[in-house]
């Protein structure tokens, strides 16, 4: 970090709470976000995060233990709020001593925060896509925010991040820290969220094809050639059914989703699902189209959830080295 004087200084408290040299979280990317590329992010100085997705506790227990054989630097577990044994999985944290949960995918249930807190010294990070939302949360038990605009890949809300940063960061950024996420490909943007009062970034699209990931060769072949108009949001169906838009190369699995959306909405209108039923099977649907493109590589019928930054992804790059650019560019733009 003696590279970086200004970056050091303005993340110091980022890094003083995630316990790593540089204030930059990797986006937790089911079947991307796995033992390798968490730790070759950890070990390279950023926050590494573990995308639990739909795992169970038995695999997400295997998970945790592979990661700590790869690296000693710490790193977070994300956790999804709407899984049927997401208490289960807290308690398989807590047994390895993960130092920080990342609670994704709406409100926390009742009695998670305090789950995840209970006796130890854990930390609590939560998305909110609004001020109201962040400031609830907060009081509830978190200690940082993500807030991610929907720029990013995956699972995304409805307000771009420039707009959030304005309206979150003047409010909350002197007295609570909040990362800033969605779309931010280089240094220069890093640079302005953090004197903007953001305690740090995350990132998820640049990480993607770096070279620890195991995301198949066609998967990140199908990133190289993206431009940021390709990556697209898909479209609720069914007003029905809340469907979380998810940002994806556009492609055959699109719009299959939206057959999907309704064959589940049809379940919901004869009573053979309830809401939440309903709204598991999407998630399956989600994870399953996810592997098929980053596992096995078939990005025609497979979901490349990818963010608008994808247009600055060119190559594949160790992790380490994405890093060092992105510090170098924001050290650049706050030397000026």
């Amino acid at each position: 970090m003696t590279h970086y004087p200004n970056t050091a200084a303005m993340m110091q408290r980022g890094t003083d709470f995630l316990g790593c040299d540089t204030a930059i979280l990797c986006g937790a990317m089911s079947w991307v976000s796995e033992r390798n590329l968490v730790a070759a992010i950890s070990n390279a100085g950023g926050f590494g995060v573990i995308a639990c997705g739909a795992m169970t506790p038995e695999l997400l227990d295997t998970e945790i233990a592979a990661t700590k054989a790869l690296t000693s630097k710490p790193f977070g577990v994300n956790l999804i709020t709407m899984h049927p044994a997401l208490f289960d999985l807290i308690a398989v944290c807590r047994k390895h001593g993960v130092t920080h949960v990342v609670l994704a995918g709406g409100i926390p249930p009742k009695g998670s925060v305090e789950a995840i807190k209970d006796g130890g010294d854990t930390r609590v990070i939560c998305f909110a896509p609004t001020l109201a939302l962040a400031k609830k949360l907060l009081r509830s038990g978190a200690d940082a925010m993500v807030i991610e605009g929907m720029e990013a890949g995956g699972h995304i809300g409805p307000v771009s991040t420039s707009v959030l940063a304005q309206e979150i960061l003047p409010e909350l950024a002197s007295e609570h820290l909040i990362f800033v996420a969605g779309g931010i490909g280089r240094g220069e943007a890093i640079a302005s969220y953090l004197e903007m009062g953001a305690a740090g970034v995350q990132l998820g699209t640049r990480f993607a094809c770096a070279t620890e990931s195991i995301a198949h060769p066609d998967f990140k072949k199908a990133f190289f050639r993206a431009s940021a108009r390709e990556a697209i949001a898909s479209v609720q169906v069914d007003p029905r059914l809340p469907v979380i838009p998810v940002r994806a190369l556009k492609n055959k699995g699109t719009e299959e989703f939206t057959a999907k959306q309704r064959e589940v909405a049809a379940l919901l209108d004869a009573g053979e699902v309830d809401m939440l039923e309903a709204q598991l099977q999407i998630e399956h649907y989600w994870a399953g189209a996810l592997r098929r493109a980053v596992i096995e590589g078939d990005v025609e019928n497979g979901s490349v959830m990818a963010g608008q930054s994808v247009g600055m992804v060119k190559a594949e790059e160790p992790a380490a080295k994405i890093i060092a650019e992105l510090m170098g560019q924001c050290e650049a733009a706050l030397a000026k």
